[in-house]
């Protein structure tokens, strides 16, 4: 099957996403600067989220540049993944509108430690498809990256509990850590 469809469906869901994120930003009741200071937590939670979700339809594209068809393992594994990041919404109101306490930045970092995960399944069933000599295997090699993302996750979770704050700081630690578009990619795609 061609990747076409696969790239549309995805692009429109995670524009969807954005777009539920902007609309639970509710205004505040008051003309003045100080109306606003409630809304902090609120704000960071959107910024970093949304920077996620751009790193993640980021590098959605660029993986997606350095293959050529799919299968239907692999539209299922890009269903999981855009499950998982159509929570991050829902988590991000939650942990702004509750000022970063420590049951929803944990249940945050869980819905991030899901989505990288269900990123890797994807990647692999990409290689699985186009083999261990592809483009994409060679650009991905051993993802240290990736693991990285995922030990962060997994110790800020627990870590909500003793400070929402370290948590919280770890998940904008990976979050910088991914902005700039995998070179790995980029490299192995131009000639």
């Amino acid at each position: 099957m061609e990747k076409g469809r696969l790239e549309a469906f995805s692009d429109g869901v995670i524009a969807i996403i954005i777009t539920i994120m902007v609309l639970e930003m509710k205004v505040p009741h008051g003309a003045d600067l100080a109306a606003l200071r409630p809304l902090i937590p609120v704000f960071l939670s959107y910024v970093l989220s949304y920077v996620y979700v751009g790193i993640y339809w980021n590098n959605h594209h660029h993986m997606l540049q350095a293959v050529r068809h799919v299968n239907g393992c692999i539209l299922w594994a890009n269903l999981h993944l855009l499950f998982w990041l159509s929570l991050i919404p829902f988590v991000t109101h939650w942990m702004g509108n509750n000022h970063l306490a420590a049951t929803p930045v944990a249940l945050y970092g869980i819905i991030l430690l899901c989505s990288a995960f269900a990123y890797w399944i994807l990647s692999r069933a990409l290689i699985a498809h186009h083999g261990r000599d592809s483009t994409l295997a060679t650009a991905i090699g051993r993802d240290s990256k990736g693991k990285v993302s995922l030990l962060f996750y997994a110790l800020a979770i627990p870590l909500s509990f003793v400070s929402s704050w370290i948590a919280f700081f770890l998940y904008t630690l990976v979050a910088i850590m991914w902005l700039i578009p995998d070179p790995r990619i980029e490299k192995n795609l131009i000639p």
